[in-house]
């Protein structure tokens, strides 16, 4: 009987042991990658910027470690294109941002927007062209009003060009049945 409670007791005794060392497991803290400094943390930064930019990237690795949890990543969109990314980490607003603008203004551009993304700034889940895009904080602002004056002159632009094609349309119309007229009369002759 003492040997049974014994090997009963071992078993209760591993088992709570395990249960305890499994909560320890889970209880750790959980960083987001917008604050985040460490390597991996910077990565899987660059990686959802990429992700919520529209971009595929093929490869992303560190080209280069700085002082002051800075780190520039080598970024492959393709076998052709692709460039790097400087990671700064902001130490009084605890959170990564992309430093540099070096790398192709489309890209920065598409990389800061989805960073105001991933800070959840806005509440709207998807964007219509009608909305105006959020925009980085080192560029100057544009209106509703400036957008829509904008879209006007496009729109303008657009009939103008549309305008020009048809005359030049007609003109070739023109051209082509004097031509055949002239071709007729010749063979008529």
């Amino acid at each position: 009987m003492k040997r049974f409670l014994t090997i009963l007791l071992f078993f209760v005794v591993t088992f709570v042991h395990a249960q305890q060392a499994e909560e320890e497991d889970y209880s750790y803290e959980y960083l987001s990658p917008l604050n985040d400094p460490s390597a991996e943390g910077q990565m899987y930064f660059v990686e959802e910027l990429m992700d919520l930019a529209g971009y595929a990237p093929e490869k992303i690795v560190i080209y280069q470690n700085l002082p002051n949890s800075a780190r520039v990543f080598r970024v492959t969109l393709d076998s052709i294109s692709g460039g790097f990314v400087f990671i700064r980490y902001d130490k009084k607003k605890k959170e990564n941002y992309v430093a540099n603008k070096m790398i192709d203004p489309g890209m920065y551009l598409s990389l800061k927007t989805a960073k105001e993304i991933f800070r959840k700034q806005t509440d709207k889940a998807t964007f219509t062209k009608e909305d105006t895009a959020i925009q980085a904080a080192d560029q100057s602002r544009i209106t509703s009003g400036e957008l829509q004056g904008l879209r006007e002159e496009y729109t303008l632009q657009q009939e103008e060009k549309k305008q020009l094609e048809q005359e030049q349309k007609k003109i070739q119309r023109k051209k082509a049945a004097a031509k055949r007229a002239r071709k007729f009369r010749r063979k008529n002759n």
